[in-house]
């Protein structure tokens, strides 16, 4: 494990680095946009392990992509060895289940001694692209959209706020993943240390439970610079965020079966080794 290795598959040519927010910003922002957030082990008969240097093999050297458990847990690992002061935090999504602080991993970044978020680990409509300040009821714009933090009573909502979609193919206007809304709380969280440990339960349930969302959609998103792409089962959109004022672009088109993996190579960069089985269930709470 090496961060020269890591570097060159994000893309970054910035060798004086420094434990600053402008190296935080660029590596998060080409982190989102080289290594996708994607479960297609589930759906390839593999383990997903929460061992760091299996992690790193996957994402870096076999130019994989991974969930937030990998993606933050690989990034926290890079902000360490810079010289950041950095701690796991754990999230509950709602909706998803389990309904625990355990069901989504993402790091507490502090910069000179001031809190910020980073999660390179989330995906689609939901993904922050910069690190956010660790302070209650301020709108942090970001081209996504306004993300705003608020606390009340120790536990912290993520929200993001939103635009209209236009869905030029209709008949994909309600396709559940996919489904931008104008305000959404992405998560809630509290600011208690986690250890990697503490996710060894949900990162089993995730894989396994037929009542998991992840068993039942095979998923791979990879951010863009002006938006997002996004293969959901057999469904490929393209999102390009504020193409019109307040207006959000989603293309959408259904992918044959047997021209999955080509889409995966061709727009994420992610060639697999063992044979795909794509799956897009709907989910019943």
């Amino acid at each position: 494990m090496n961060l020269t290795e890591y570097f060159a598959r994000i893309g970054y040519k910035e060798p004086n680095h420094k434990a600053d927010l402008k190296t935080l910003t660029e590596l998060h922002e080409h982190h989102i946009r080289s290594i996708p957030f994607e479960n297609l082990s589930i759906h390839c008969g593999e383990k997903i392990t929460l061992d760091l240097e299996t992690i790193y093999n996957k994402l870096v050297r076999n130019k994989r992509g991974g969930w937030c458990y990998e993606n933050n847990q690989l990034f926290s690992w890079v902000l360490k060895e810079i010289g950041y002061d950095v701690t796991y935090l754990g999230a509950k999504v709602p909706g998803l289940q389990p309904n625990c602080f355990e069901s989504h991993l993402f790091i507490k970044v502090l910069v000179d001694g001031k809190p910020y978020i980073a999660d390179v680990g989330y995906g689609i409509f939901w993904q922050i692209w910069q690190p956010l300040e660790l302070i209650s009821g301020k709108d942090q714009p970001q081209l996504p959209g306004v993300f705003r933090l608020d606390e009340d009573k120790g536990v912290w909502n993520l929200q993001k706020t939103g635009r209209k979609s236009d869905v030029p193919n209709e008949s994909f206007g309600v396709s559940s993943l996919l489904a931008n809304s104008l305000f959404k709380v992405v998560y809630s969280f509290t600011l208690v240390p986690r250890q990697i440990k503490d996710f060894t339960e949900t990162c089993t349930f995730f894989q396994t439970s037929p009542e998991s969302l992840f068993t039942n959609k095979s998923v791979c998103s990879l951010q863009a610079a002006t938006g997002f792409r996004a293969l959901i089962g057999w469904t490929y959109c393209e999102v390009t965020y504020n193409y019109q004022e307040g207006v959000d672009l989603i293309d959408v088109s259904t992918v044959p079966d047997e021209e999955v993996e080509k889409v995966l190579e061709e727009k994420f960069g992610v060639a697999l080794e063992n044979k795909l089985v794509s799956v897009n269930n709907k989910i019943h709470h």
